[in-house]
């Protein structure tokens, strides 16, 4: 057994938003108990004077779903990084693509492991429930906790492939039986991606139907909206819209205002979201620190090349008609498409995962055709086509006064938006809450220390039903982080995206040491929670 902790004289930050207090805390276990229940003689005391204490920070959006199941996961560094900035539990599942169900046929299967590996990168093959996922990531082991959504875009898959198309009446009902079971088996709600086929092909009509069902269980519809550039007002007006029609709680993803035509907007967004509040609307977003974002490069095409899947756009685009008709589309636009390309350009997005092609990371795609003297175009599809579609990109979209507002906004939590992909990843992986409570509150001054926690750690674990975590309370869950509010700060950069961050002392999970010194440890108590219980799936 274990010995008891007892952390002396550090300042206690409990996620309440109220003023830090120098107390001491103690956990036996992996629960929280009074100091004053814990015999000294028989526990490990640590002297962290001088040291914030705090709630493990939850990282509200991930795409690390697959990571520590791919070779080599449960120790790399990709898989570590969350662990060693002080998150304590990564919420998965998000913009429509989670790992579980499986298909309602079996001829569906191909489309649905496709769809995963161009997502979370190859080997990935899905599982039917979402026991049989807990029970995947058990069998590895895990350095933190997950929680996990349920994804749109893979239960479209799961009823009808990439179909282009209204489903039909039997599918749509299909598709929310496997959301209702999922949401009863502990998911802690669902996402869509509106920009991502097959979720771009969903009608407004089928998105309420499914956000009843969230209705019934009481978790957020999760959005990754159609649209956060020049058409970005409307497409927060539809969210809000679907969770007016059917009483969902609605949590906007990684809210931002791109583009050239949509600078500034952050501010009619969020006045939009403060009215819907007003009117009694359950809405809350979340923001990643950084200007840039990350996806995948075959995100940049027009929806109508992704109909049938991955290998169907791979083996359209080989096709010179094709490729003027996908150049006339993001030079002149279509309804309803972002076009992130048409809105800023080929210059400003850059290779972050390439495989088989490591001299083109950290380049642009216009920079890349240029040596080549290839169209940027042209360039980016063959380099689709030589990668087998799996090229992540980042792209530099977002104006640093529009990021700033909407993380100042109450209501916005902290989430990475990490894409745990080889090759140059974006720094928000390794950086996100180091970034925030270094540069935006120490530095900027943007929140203040305790709200900035609040933000990281209380908020979203009442979000997302987190029961016992987020918190500093008798009884909760010993998910702690020990940082230097003086020191704390994030390394990892575009060119050496995984440095870890400094200030971060120690991490506790589950009672149990993670992280000391600049070292993770060898423990893996992490689990798949499942909502409104302190126990895993």
């Amino acid at each position: 057994m274990a010995r008891p902790v007892l952390l002396r004289g550090g300042l206690l930050i409990d996620g309440s938003g109220r003023p830090g207090a120098r107390r001491d805390l103690a956990f036996n276990g992996r629960q929280i108990v009074a100091p004053d229940r814990i015999d000294e003689g028989d526990a490990e005391v640590i002297d962290v004077g001088g040291l914030a204490v705090s709630p493990g920070f939850i990282d509200v959006h991930t795409h690390s779903d697959a990571i520590t199941l791919q070779e080599g996961g449960q120790t790399g560094e990709l898989s570590l990084a969350a662990a060693r900035q002080g998150v304590t539990l990564e919420i998965a599942g998000n913009c429509g693509y989670s790992m579980f169900p499986g298909p309602t046929r079996e001829e569906l299967r191909p489309q649905l492991d496709e769809l995963g590996s161009a997502i979370f990168g190859e080997p990935c093959r899905g599982h039917d429930t979402l026991t049989e996922y807990a029970a995947s990531q058990r069998v590895v082991g895990r350095v933190n906790h997950l929680a996990t959504l349920v994804g749109h875009s893979t239960l479209r898959t799961a009823v009808s492939g990439f179909a282009q198309r209204t489903l039909r009446d039997d599918e749509l009902d299909r598709m929310l039986a496997l959301l209702d079971a999922a949401l009863a088996g502990g998911a802690v709600g669902w996402s869509s991606g509106l920009i991502y086929p097959p979720g771009s092909y969903a009608p407004r009509d089928e998105l309420i139907a499914m956000a009843r069902v969230s209705t019934r269980h009481g978790v957020p519809y999760v959005t990754h909206m159609r649209d956060e550039m020049r058409g970005v007002v409307d497409a927060l007006g539809e969210a809000l819209e679907i969770a007016g029609a059917s009483g969902s709680p609605l949590h906007v993803s990684h809210h931002k205002t791109a583009g050239k035509y949509a600078a500034g907007k952050s501010r009619a967004t969020l006045e939009m979201m403060d009215e819907a509040r007003a009117r009694g609307l359950d809405v809350t977003c979340d923001v990643y620190p950084y200007t840039a974002g990350s996806t995948n490069l075959h995100a940049m095409l027009p929806p109508w090349t992704a109909e049938g899947g991955l290998g169907a756009l791979l083996e359209r685009i080989t096709d010179p008609l094709i490729r003027e008709q996908i150049r006339h589309d993001i030079e002149a636009g279509t309804p309803g498409w972002e076009n992130t390309v048409g809105n800023g350009g080929w210059h400003l997005i850059d290779v972050a995962s390439a495989p088989h092609r490591p001299e083109t990371l950290g380049k642009s795609i216009a920079e890349l055709a240029a040596a080549t003297r290839q169209d940027p175009l042209d360039f980016a599809l063959d380099l689709l086509l030589a990668e087998d579609g799996l090229v992540t990109i980042i792209s530099r979209t977002v104006e640093e006064v529009d990021m700033r507002r909407i993380l100042a906004h109450p209501g916005t939590m902290i989430g990475s938006d990490g894409v745990p992909r080889d090759g140059k990843p974006h720094p928000r992986w390794a950086g996100t809450f180091a970034r925030v409570l270094g540069n935006y509150v120490r530095e900027e001054g943007v929140l203040e220390l305790e709200e900035a926690v609040r933000r990281m750690t209380a908020l979203p674990a009442r979000r997302f039903g987190l029961a016992g975590r987020g918190s500093l309370d008798i009884g909760g869950i010993a998910d702690l982080v020990v940082f230097d509010p003086e020191r704390i700060a994030d390394r990892a950069t575009f060119a050496d995206p995984l440095l870890p961050p400094v200030g971060v002392e120690r991490v506790f999970v589950s009672g149990q040491q993670v992280f000391c010194g600049g070292h993770v440890s060898a423990a893996r108590p992490g689990e798949v929670v499942a909502r409104g219980s302190d126990e895993e799936v």
